[in-house]
């Protein structure tokens, strides 16, 4: 028997990801789990509004999303922990610029550069919807189609409840295959 738990958040796992934006000259940079997709042309960036990044959004207007890998963890770990607002972040991670000015993490196995559309307000919570404006991946990362090998990439994913971390599993199978059998 199935049983109400009641309002819990229970959608994860999440991709662990840091999003990065210019403070000035430097990145900054905070670990986020609370990340979506909304279309095809946009996604969403959900952070408490207490954060010192929000402010460095706010006044770019850009930000980028990278997906973090397991050997990334310890970088990642600090990038959650300390705030912007009481230390640089700046030299956390090995960055570049990407073509809209926001910072990239070079090691980062996938990162979205994006500009903010649209902020959706919560209490507490402040919610940045954005526009990708590029996507950069490793070449060794990409399928002979040019599209991104995930099995590759293995990104860390995020579970709630127990503020664990995950490692990405095997590929079960084309989605359509499964659709093919379900109709035979």
């Amino acid at each position: 028997m199935r049983k109400n738990i009641g309002s819990a958040l229970a959608l994860y796992p999440m991709p662990v990801t840091v999003v990065g934006a210019m403070n000035g000259d430097d990145p900054t940079w905070t670990l986020v789990a609370h990340v979506g997709i909304i279309g095809h042309d946009r996604v969403t960036v959900s952070l408490a509004s207490a954060h010192f990044i929000n402010d460095c959004i706010k006044r770019t207007g850009r930000l980028s999303v990278n997906l973090a890998s397991e050997p990334m963890l310890p970088q990642v770990a600090v990038a959650g922990a300390v705030t912007g607002a009481k230390r640089s972040k700046a030299d956390l991670f090995a960055w570049e610029a990407a073509e809209n000015g926001a910072p990239v993490i070079s090691e980062a196995p996938v990162s979205v550069a994006c500009t903010v559309a649209d902020t959706y307000v919560t209490p507490g919570f402040e919610t940045f919807v954005c526009t990708v404006d590029g996507t950069y991946v490793d070449e060794d990362d990409l399928t002979e189609a040019g599209k991104i090998d995930y099995e590759r990439v293995k990104p860390v994913l995020f579970e709630f409840p127990t503020y664990s971390y995950l490692r990405t599993g095997d590929v079960i199978g084309p989605c359509a295959d499964f659709a093919r059998e379900a109709r035979a």
